[in-house]
């Protein structure tokens, strides 16, 4: 046996690499086409791809062997080669199975490959087998090619995995290079697998049992047809990708369009022409409480019984119109299957296709909390939060609707709660809501029957709108009934509060033929009601706006009273009766008008507290009476105190011990030479005036209870509070020589004074008639005409202090 030396065409040797690289890049298009087919059609892709897989390696195999010459002709057996195309095409279409999934795990992916290289390792070398010539084999290399054949297929299924799906021209060109890359592997096992081959020819020659072939023109033809089949493949294959893709973005599409029906929050039904729901989402059920069974085969006329009644017909219209091809949107309601009733949104928008209506949508959304939200938000537009009554600017449009109604008549009436602000700062805004709530309810009960609205403008100010039925006595009915009503004390924190109402009226169209005019003249009526002493009602009359305009005149020239120095005090002595002593005197605020002359405190004071100016004038006031005090105390004396008057809104502003402090420390007047008259009203809180008092006292200043006896009182007060002094009101003494009743009233409060070790002063004494009386009851100090009317300061001087000083000196 002698060893045969053969040679390569290398031209066929570039044609089987070819052949490799096309069916590389093949089978990269097939795995994508496999891994998107489901049943009977991934089972024909597999085959097809199997089949294509095969006889390119095959082929590529063949071509390579033909592509190698030796010295004599070599004859193949037929059957064998068969055998071998059948072996590859076999383990291909395992290795499609593997990797065609949607996962590839290592273990699927070392299986697929150890089948595709055991198949292309047995499809080689069955394939050299058939060539009828002695081989032997070269272990090394023999190994090599087996090994190259492992590395071939994982790296060939592997990149058949990952570009199984895409069809964008990067991945083109992705697998284009795989395919090179494997084609390149797969040549490279079949050329090892050829080097490792040693052919020999025995001593004698054999007679040829195979098939003689003409090398070069078999290998073309392999090489032609394989690549035509493979061209084939890839055409079948892109016009596969096109219908795929075409058919991939219409699922897309329809899932997509499928997601928004599924999810989408508001509830969507489908109807076709003939009003039959065909379609319906979880939404629409959820909105209506009916199950998925009950719409299934429904016509949406069985749906109209669950629209509330007073809708189903507008509804109804409106379906109608959209099935002709209108669109509309109109808000509905209906009744939920557990009985609750739901606010929806409805927009009725019709399917036309081709031109022609064939059907259309219903998509409702539930606005029940947006309507809720939108009723409350408008209710308190035109209702007070607090007390849920008509606030002003509903009680302005019922006003205005009243007069433009032509009616023949009717009443306005403006209502303040007195002494409802003293309340509130003292007690704080938590139990001044508590309160005017009472109150709220208290007047409604007064307007039970009657055709009255009733508003709150703000803080403690109402309005009422009684139509033309109500003549005047009835509307004064109506007012003596609220007032009385109010009256009635209303025990907070353990105490009893009185507050009282003031009432102005006003009656169209003689009192206004408008809205402005009409609570313009109900105002001005109540605030004559306060001015003369409030807890009451008044009808507005001509004269009333006369003392507006002059109101208002006193205002503006109050606010620059005090600049332009034509504010003043008078001081009223305070007397011992039984040896004639002075004993301190009462600083009285009076205004120099430039052209109304003097002007009473009874007159500008409320003005002063209703404005705020009341702040600015306090302090006036008590910067300029410790001024004289200590001008007085200079001078040579007497050392007695100076009493100054406390408004309520002054006793309950901030820091007012320390104010008063700054005012001393300024004047240089001592603090035991100060008193400050209160009265029982700015009590009604004890541990807020508790605290106001302990404080002033601690610095040394003296407080007087003034008017004692007048408001409503409560012992509990001297008890609890530090009060130096209680001052008997002028309306007890008025009466007290003819009046027991006074005259047992005025002895009691001089004797509990006493019991309480506190002063007492009487004011108001005019006659020795009334001192008398004061002096068989003990009480020895006293403030009136009969000593003294309040004098200016030089007058003092002149009548008091200097007579004194000169006995003084004299003695």
């Amino acid at each position: 046996m002698h060893h045969l030396h053969g040679s390569y065409d290398m031209v066929l040797v570039a044609f089987s690499y070819v052949v490799a690289v096309v069916a590389s890049y093949t089978v990269l298009d097939l795995v994508g086409r496999i891994s998107t087919s489901t049943g009977g059609v991934r089972r024909a892709w597999l085959l097809f791809g199997a089949i294509a897989m095969g006889l390119g390696v095959w082929s590529m195999h063949f071509v390579g062997m033909l592509a190698f010459s030796l010295d004599v002709s070599v004859p193949y057996n037929l059957v064998t080669v068969i055998g071998s195309v059948v072996v590859v095409v076999v383990a291909s279409f395992f290795a499609l199975f593997m990797v065609g999934r949607s996962q590839l795990t290592l273990r699927l992916l070392l299986g697929g490959a150890l089948l595709l290289a055991t198949g292309i390792s047995a499809m080689h070398y069955i394939g050299m087998a058939a060539m009828e010539i002695n081989i032997t084999y070269k272990p090394l290399y023999f190994s090599l090619s087996i090994l190259i054949a492992i590395v071939a297929s994982i790296a060939a299924l592997w990149l058949a995995f990952y570009f199984r799906k895409g069809t964008e021209p990067s991945r083109v060109w992705k697998k284009l290079i795989s395919g090179l890359i494997m084609g390149a592997a797969v040549v490279g096992m079949h050329y090892t697998g050829m080097y490792a081959a040693q052919f020999q020819m025995g001593d004698t020659l054999a007679v040829p049992k195979g098939m003689l072939l003409d090398q070069k023109l078999l290998a073309y033809v392999i090489a032609c047809g394989t690549l035509f089949t493979l061209g084939l493949s890839l055409f079948g294959i892109y016009i596969s990708n096109r219908l795929s893709r075409k058919d991939s973005e219409i699922q897309e599409h329809e899932k997509w369009y499928k997601s928004l029906f599924e999810n989408n929050q508001d509830g969507i039904i489908s109807i076709d022409k003939q009003s039959r729901i065909i379609g319906f989402n979880s939404a629409a059920t959820r909105l209506t409480g009916l199950s998925g069974d009950w719409f299934d085969n429904q016509t949406i006329d069985n749906l109209l019984p669950f629209i509330v009644p007073e809708e189903q017909e507008r509804t109804l219209e409106l379906f109608v119109k959209s099935r002709d091809g209108d669109r509309q949107t109109y808000q509905t309601a209906l009744i939920h299957q557990q009985g609750h009733r739901v606010e929806v949104s409805v927009i009725n928008a019709p399917v036309i296709l081709d031109g022609q209506v064939v059907g259309s949508y219903i998509i409702a959304k539930d606005i029940t909390e947006e309507k809720q939200s939108k009723e409350k938000i408008q209710h308190l537009a035109f209702h007070d939060e607090l007390t849920g009554l008509p606030n002003r600017r509903m009680f302005n449009e019922a006003l205005a609707q009243m007069v433009a109604s032509n009616a023949t008549r009717f009443s306005v009436m403006v209502m303040d709660l007195d002494r409802f602000k003293l309340i509130n700062d003292s007690l704080g805004h938590t139990y001044g809501d508590q309160f005017l709530q009472e109150m709220c309810e208290r007047i409604l009960q007064c307007m039970n029957g009657m055709n009255v609205t009733l508003a709150r403008l703000g803080g403690d100010e109402f309005t009422l709108l009684c139509d033309s039925r109500y003549e005047n006595d009835e509307v004064s009915d109506l007012a003596e009934r609220i007032i009385k009503a109010i009256g009635t004390p209303y025990r907070l924190k353990e105490n009893d509060f009185y507050v009282t109402a003031s009432i102005g009226i006003a009656v169209y169209p003689a009192d206004g033929t408008d809205a402005v005019q009409l609570l313009k003249n109900a105002d001005t009526a109540m605030y004559e009601v306060k001015k003369n002493g409030k807890n009451g009602y008044q009808f507005y009359t001509g004269e009333l706006n006369e003392q507006l305009q002059e109101k208002i005149e006193l205002e503006v020239d109050l606010r620059q009273a005090i600049s332009r120095k034509q504010l003043f005090l008078n001081y009223q002595p305070q007397i011992r009766a039984g040896d004639g002593q002075m004993i301190g005197v009462e600083a009285l605020v009076r205004w120099n008008h430039p052209t109304k002359g003097t002007i009473s405190p009874g007159v500008f004071i409320p003005i002063a507290e209703e404005t705020g100016i009341i702040y600015e004038l306090g302090t006036w006031v008590l910067r300029e009476a410790c001024r004289q005090m200590k001008e007085w105390h200079h001078a040579g004396g007497p050392q007695i105190p100076v009493s100054v008057n406390l408004s309520s809104q002054q006793f309950h502003q901030s820091n007012l011990a320390a104010y008063i402090k700054e005012i001393l420390e300024e004047t240089g007047l001592e603090p035991q030479y100060l008193e400050l008259e209160i009265t029982e009203s700015m009590m009604m809180d004890a541990s807020v005036s508790s605290s106001i008092l302990n404080e002033l006292t601690e610095s040394g200043i003296r407080i007087s209870l003034d008017d004692f006896g007048t408001g409503y009182s409560s012992l509990s007060y001297l008890k609890l509070l530090p009060i130096h002094k209680l001052k008997i009101d002028r309306s007890f003494i008025r009466d007290i020589t003819e009046n027991n009743n006074d005259k047992a009233i005025v002895a009691t409060i001089i004797s509990m004074a006493q019991h309480l070790n506190m002063d007492v002063i009487a004011e108001g004494i005019e006659t020795k008639e009334q001192l008398d009386i004061l002096m068989d009851n003990d009480c020895k100090k006293i403030q009136g005409y009969y000593y003294s009317r309040p004098l200016a300061a030089d007058d003092v001087e002149e009548a008091f202090f200097a007579p004194m000083r000169l006995l003084k000196q004299k003695a």
